[in-house]
C-alpha cells in the first residue's frame, strides 16, 4: 500500500493569529488554575532579591549602594530572568507537549508552527514583566536608589535582545526533539554558564581578563552590558565590552538574524522527527 500524505494549504494570517490566541489563552488558563504557584513566584523574586541585595551591602563602606551597583544588580537581574525564561519555556512546552502525548496530534495538523512556539513564551513575558518591575521597586527600596535613563532606547535594545533569545529558544527546542530529556539539562547548564558569563550580577569587571574574552564570544552578555549601561546613563566605565555604538549594532544584528536561524533549525529538527515518526516518542 502506498501511504497517502495528507496536504494542507499554507494558514492564512487570520488563521495564524487564532492559533497564536487560542494557545495564549490555553497557557493564561492553565496558569490561573495554580495560584500557589503564582503567590510562590512574588515570594521567590523577594528572596532572590533580599539575598543579592543585603550580599551586595556587604562589600559597601557606608552601607549603603550607589547607583551604579544598584543599576548593574537590579538591571542585570531583570535581564537574567527574560532571558532566562524565555530559553526555558520554548523547549520545555515542547517537551512538556511530547510527553503528555500532545505534541504529534499538533504538530501533524495544519496550525501554524510558529505561532504556537510564539505563544509558549507570550504569557511569560506578561508574567516576567510584572515581577521585574515588581523586584525593581523592591530593590529600589532596599537600596535607596536606582538609576533610569534612557526608558525608550533601553526597551527598543531589550525587545531586539529577546528577539535573539525566541531564537536561542527555537533552536533549543530543535535541540529537545532530538535528544529529549537530556536538553532540559542542556538548558540548565547554559543558563549558569549565561549567569557567570553575562555577570548578570555583577560588573565584568569583576570577572578574570580570560573570561571576559569568553564573554565577548555571546551575544546575550552584549545584551546584558547594553541594557543596563542604557538605563544606567552610561557612567565612567559602562558598556564595560566595547563601545556603545558597537554593542547597539551586535544586538540589533543578534536580534534579527538569530530568530531566522532558530526557526530554520527548529523546522529542519521537526521534518526529521516526522519523518522518523519519533514526534510522539518521549
Amino acid at each position: 500500500m502506498t501511504a497517502i500524505t495528507p496536504t494542507h494549504q499554507k494558514p492564512t494570517n487570520a488563521q495564524v493569529f487564532s492559533t497564536f490566541w487560542a494557545m495564549v489563552r490555553k497557557e493564561l488558563t492553565v496558569l490561573s488554575r495554580y495560584p500557589v504557584d503564582f503567590i510562590a513566584s512574588f515570594v521567590q523574586i523577594f528572596i532572590i532579591v533580599a539575598i543579592f541585595t543585603l550580599a551586595g551591602l556587604t562589600f559597601s563602606e557606608t552601607g549603603q549602594a550607589s547607583e551604579a551597583t544598584s543599576g548593574v544588580v537590579v538591571y542585570g537581574f531583570v535581564m537574567f530572568m527574560f532571558v532566562s525564561d524565555t530559553l526555558w519555556t520554548i523547549g520545555f512546552n515542547v517537551r512538556h507537549e511530547q510527553v503528555q502525548g500532545t505534541l504529534e496530534q499538533l504538530y501533524l495538523s495544519p496550525a501554524s508552527k510558529f505561532a504556537s512556539l510564539i505563544a509558549r513564551v507570550a504569557h511569560l513575558l506578561i508574567w516576567t514583566s510584572l515581577l521585574s518591575l515588581t523586584s525593581a521597586l523592591i530593590m529600589r527600596a532596599m537600596l535607596g536608589s536606582l538609576p533610569v535613563n534612557n526608558l525608550g532606547l533601553a526597551l527598543g535594545l531589550l525587545a531586539f535582545i529577546l528577539s535573539g533569545t525566541f531564537g536561542i529558544g527555537f533552536a533549543f527546542a530543535a535541540l529537545t526533539l532530538r535528544v529529549k530529556e537530556a536538553a532540559n539539562s542542556l538548558v540548565n547548564m547554559f543558563q549558569f554558564v549565561f549567569m557567570i558569563l553575562g555577570a548578570c550580577f555583577f560588573p565584568f569587571g569583576a570577572l578574570p581578563e580570560w573570561m571576559r574574552w569568553i564573554s565577548r564570544l555571546i551575544p546575550t552578555a552584549y545584551g546584558v552590558d547594553i541594557f543596563r549601561s542604557t538605563l544606567m546613563g552610561y557612567p565612567a566605565g559602562f558598556p564595560e565590552l566595547a563601545p556603545v555604538n558597537v554593542e547597539i549594532v551586535i544586538v540589533v544584528v543578534f536580534g534579527l538574524v538569530m530568530p531566522v536561524l532558530g526557526y530554520w533549525l527548529f523546522r529542519g529538527a521537526e521534518r526529521h522527527a516526522r519523518e522518523k515518526g519519533s514526534l510522539g516518542e518521549f
